[in-house]
């Protein structure tokens, strides 16, 4: 486990966030199809927090993305850095997932966001943020469309709606599991959204949410009851 200190530089205001995210933004890259579904690896990040200890703790889980066994793990423990504001969630989480992702003993490959990518207020969530710091295709697979709206896809799995702002397309409800309710999937940075849409299919065997926010999601709680644990 690696214990992560918040940079000195990093945003203390919600007006500093908004700013980083302007500044950042336009370096998406939206023009590449990204890695072939079942090819190489694929990466899961989550995170998990203890509000009364201050800490966060973020987990990244490497699968092989044609079997989906587990190739590689690593977790990052630091304190939460950035107070909760809808839209800037990626303050609080960006200097534990980046740790955690450092420790891994591989490439990553794809990377997948419990979050959003382009499906962000300001067109720059967790996944577009993370892509753009690090280089790597990232996507964004959410349990929730946040603010935009959906028709329900049809109800067999493979199902998609458009995801909409208005009459813009930030990202799809995937349906994958035959009538259970759909995932949302985004663009993070260096995918294709047809392509992403893929990847989540690949990645839902079994159950709706991506084996690697699943298995991301149990190392990070585990994580972080270690590291709440009285010494």
């Amino acid at each position: 486990m690696t214990t992560v200190r918040i940079p000195e530089d990093w945003p203390t205001t919600p007006e500093q966030a908004r700013a980083v995210q302007d500044r950042l933004r336009g370096r998406v890259v939206l023009d590449e199809p990204g890695p072939p579904p079942g090819t190489g690896h694929v990466t899961g990040v989550d995170v998990a927090y203890d509000d009364e200890r201050d800490l966060v703790a973020a987990a990244a889980v490497v699968l092989d993305a044609a079997t989906l066994a587990v190739v590689a793990e690593a977790t990052a423990v630091g304190r939460i850095s950035f107070p909760y504001v809808p839209g800037l969630l990626a303050f609080r989480e960006m200097p534990t997932v980046l740790a955690a992702l450092d420790a891994l003993p591989c490439p990553p490959g794809l990377v997948v966001c419990d979050g959003y990518g382009l499906a962000h207020p300001r067109r720059f969530g967790l996944a577009s943020h993370l892509g753009v710091l690090t280089g790597l295709p990232t996507i964004g697979v959410a349990k929730n469309p946040f603010t935009f709206a959906h028709a329900e896809p049809d109800a067999p799995r493979g199902s998609t709606s458009p995801l909409l702002a208005g009459t813009e397309e930030v990202g799809r409800a995937l349906r994958t599991r035959d009538g259970v309710k759909p995932v949302f999937v985004s663009v993070g940075h260096r995918v294709g959204l047809g392509n992403a849409c893929a990847h989540t299919l690949a990645l839902t065997p079994a159950y709706r949410l991506p084996e690697t926010t699943r298995r991301a999601d149990a190392l990070c709680r585990a994580a972080l009851r270690e590291a709440s644990r009285p010494v």
